[in-house]
């Protein structure tokens, strides 16, 4: 559904991305990981058109580059770190302009886009704020409303950067459960960027490690989420450990220095 084909994005004379070469399939989710500086935002905003790159990127047998701004967003839909956001605007109303790409020149939405947009308001738990301006949201329900926008374009790819980093955990878990939910219904190709790894490897079908703009692991959850793999790239407190479910979890360590100030400052206190 979608590939890159030695993709690099320079910013000056710092390389972003350096030469990647990666294909999604139609119905799968691919979890990009990393650590800061990766390159892992800039591979979603290449996808995106978003930014000027060398090499290609087909989207369903389609060059990016020659598709109309139109086109392109029948086919993907992008969910940033950080949208833009009318405050004045309702939730409704923004949630409907995931519609755009479908309603022709001139023309308005149509009883069948609101549906749309409010079956997916229900879906997120948002009804109930539907007529609530922007402004008024916290952070968590703004990111739930910019999640619905996109699921609204109903576009086969979706690009998620970021997509529950405000989110409580439970919340996270459901907003991913939902993405997850409608990729099977309607065979979406997921690409997010996660940086809770144990999240990532939750609902990711496969995992690409980026670190300084090159890709320098890709698998499935289990082959990329090791201590000899993270340990590499995250530093060596990175620990995975295995739940009684057979899930990965990947937890940081505090350092020893940690527990031997606690353990003078308690020292002092006594004396």
């Amino acid at each position: 559904m979608i590939a890159f084909d030695r993709v690099t994005v320079r910013y000056g004379a710092a390389v972003a991305l350096a030469g990647i070469s990666e294909t999604v399939q139609s119905g799968e989710w691919l979890g990009v990981i990393g650590p800061n500086g990766a390159g892992k935002t800039t591979l979603l905003r290449s996808a995106a058109h978003l930014v000027r790159y060398e090499g290609a990127i087909e989207i369903a047998g389609q060059r990016a580059s020659g598709l109309r701004r139109r086109a392109l967003a029948r086919l993907v839909a992008y969910v940033p770190q950080l949208p833009e956001l009318p405050p004045e605007m309702s939730v409704a109303d923004y949630v409907l302009l995931g519609r755009t790409p479908h309603i022709g020149y001139l023309r308005m939405e149509t009883p069948a886009d609101r549906d749309i947009c409010a079956g997916l308001l229900d879906r997120m738990g948002l009804s109930p704020m539907a007529a609530r301006p922007l402004g008024t949201l916290s952070g968590g329900e703004l990111q739930r409303v910019v999640l619905a926008r996109a699921l609204a374009q109903q576009a086969p790819v979706l690009l998620l950067d970021e997509p529950t980093s405000a989110l409580d955990l439970g919340r996270r878990v459901a907003a991913l459960e939902l993405v997850d939910q409608l990729r099977r219904e309607q065979m979406l190709t997921v690409l997010s960027v996660v940086h809770d790894l144990t999240l990532a490897g939750q609902f990711a079908d496969r995992l690409l490690l980026l670190d300084g703009g090159m890709a320098v692991a890709d698998g499935p959850p289990e082959a990329v989420l090791r201590d000899d793999v993270l340990r590499a790239h995250f530093g060596p407190r990175v620990e995975v450990l295995s739940t009684s479910d057979g899930d990965r979890a990947v937890v940081s360590r505090r350092s020893s220095s940690g527990g031997t100030l606690r353990a003078r400052a308690q020292d002092g206190n006594e004396r």
